[in-house]
């Protein structure tokens, strides 16, 4: 357990320390700060149109997050050896792809909390469709310029990740600025606690995608990883058109049944519409929804060590 502890800890540090890293992060957050200013004069929309966004913008930059950060942490520690030294101590492979899966998903957790927060935040500067809150948006991008602040003053007074140390000023300042709006501004028509239903389910996309990701770094490297989530996350989006259909062929519907089974169904985590049109959410359908995460995460880590066990790496087959 040691052993898993400290790799799953190098592995979020690693994570968070690339500094492609800190630029998806920035990149969205200011994307989803600045939606109000685009969504202005839509007519009683504009919530709407912030809200989409800013949920389309933590699934996509979530996406490459996950696999830019397996591709740096599994896929490069094989091409240069790193591998081959640390499994030459006691350290199993198991242990190994189980800490890179729980480090990696605890990096992309926080990368979409942190975007979730920003939209909560974004959405009091809607106030409605024909201005702002410019108070909460000033304050909000003097937070992101806050904590690249803060990572340029630890990177010259201690040499520290200026990634590493921007990343953990932002995850202590947004929470408790979206805090500061949820107490003392003035609620938006939107339903509070059907967003946070909608957000959680999206962080449980973006995990999903990014055990995903792990699993494909033990074999492929950024680019081709980065094609076959892509290829994957489209194809999860119309999942149910493709294969919930029913054809005289036996053996086609089994191969859909199959391919429904295997892809996960992005629709289950995508809940915008129904937060714009203010449907309740029902705590229930997150609980089935965190199941279900559970097990595929799961089922995907199992593949992974089990790809991983047969892998050669750098030669040597006695590892």
């Amino acid at each position: 357990m040691y052993n898993l502890f400290k790799i799953t800890v190098n592995a979020f540090k690693e994570s968070v320390r690339e500094p492609v890293f800190f630029l998806m992060l920035l990149c969205a957050l200011a994307l989803i700060g600045h939606y109000p200013s685009a969504a202005l004069f839509v007519f009683s929309e504009q919530l709407k149109l912030v809200v989409d966004s800013s949920m389309a913008t933590c699934l996509i930059f979530g996406l490459i997050v996950a696999v830019l950060c397996a591709g740096h942490t599994v896929a490069r520690e094989m091409r240069n050896g790193t591998v081959l030294l640390l499994l030459s101590k006691p350290v199993s492979r198991w242990t190994f792809i189980l800490g890179k899966v729980i480090g990696i998903g605890v990096a992309v957790t926080i990368f979409a909390g942190l975007c979730n927060l920003a939209s909560v935040a974004s959405i009091y500067v809607a106030t409605d469709q024909f201005r702002m809150d410019m108070g909460v948006y000033y304050g909000y991008m003097g937070i992101l310029i806050g904590g690249c602040v803060c990572g340029m003053i630890a990177n010259i007074w201690k040499s520290s990740s200026f990634s590493e140390i921007s990343t953990y000023a932002l995850t202590l300042l947004i929470p408790l600025y979206a805090i500061y709006c949820i107490m003392f501004k003035p609620a938006p028509t939107i339903k509070l606690d059907d967003l946070a239903c909608a957000l959680i389910l999206l962080n449980f996309a973006v995990l999903a995608m990014s055990t995903l990701a792990v699993v494909f770094a033990t074999r492929l490297d950024i680019v081709p990883n980065l094609c076959v989530c892509t290829f994957i996350f489209f194809l999860g989006l119309v999942s149910s058109y493709l294969f919930q259909r029913h054809t005289d062929s036996e053996l086609l519907n089994t191969v859909f049944a199959f391919c429904y089974a295997v892809i996960p169904n992005w629709q289950y985590f995508w809940l915008a519409d129904a937060v714009a049109v203010n449907r309740p959410i029902p705590v229930e359908y997150v609980i089935d929804c965190a199941i279900y995460l559970a097990l595929y995460v799961v089922i995907c880590s199992m593949w992974a060590i089990a790809i991983f066990q047969n892998k050669e790496i750098a030669g040597d087959l006695r590892v």
